[in-house]
């Protein structure tokens, strides 16, 4: 199993910069997939990135592509994600997904078998 953790949230002004982490526990985070999605009110959970286990095959959702970056230190048991030019509809809970199987693609959150709590993000216009 893997359990995780987010932090890094907050609020930020447009333009502004954060950088998510997502603290793993468990023997599997270093082969796990894994991703991060988010979730504004009142709309679906959106896929923003993912990275293989060996920490290459970066895919990223249209509306972050050339903003946001993905990457993970396994020695560590860490995902992050380092968002640039945020915009204020990137205002979501973002959260991070731990994927250990192969079934639904990887943009589908039921493709993830373990998920954090949760981190707020807030961009301000």
């Amino acid at each position: 199993q893997v359990q995780l953790v987010e932090s890094g949230g907050g609020l930020v002004q447009a333009g502004g910069s954060l950088t998510l982490s997502c603290a793993a526990s468990g023997r599997t985070f270093s082969r796990s997939d894994m991703g991060w999605f988010r979730q504004a009110p009142g709309k679906e959970r959106e896929f923003v990135a993912r990275i293989a286990w060996s920490g290459g095959n970066f895919y990223y959702g249209d509306s972050v592509k050339g903003r946001f970056t993905i990457s993970r230190d396994n020695a560590k048991n860490t995902l992050y994600l380092q968002m640039n030019d945020l915009k204020p509809e990137d205002t979501a809970v973002y959260y991070c997904a731990a994927r250990t199987s192969g079934n639904y693609v990887y943009t589908n959150p039921r493709a993830y078998d373990y998920w954090g709590q949760g981190t707020q993000v807030t961009v301000s216009s």
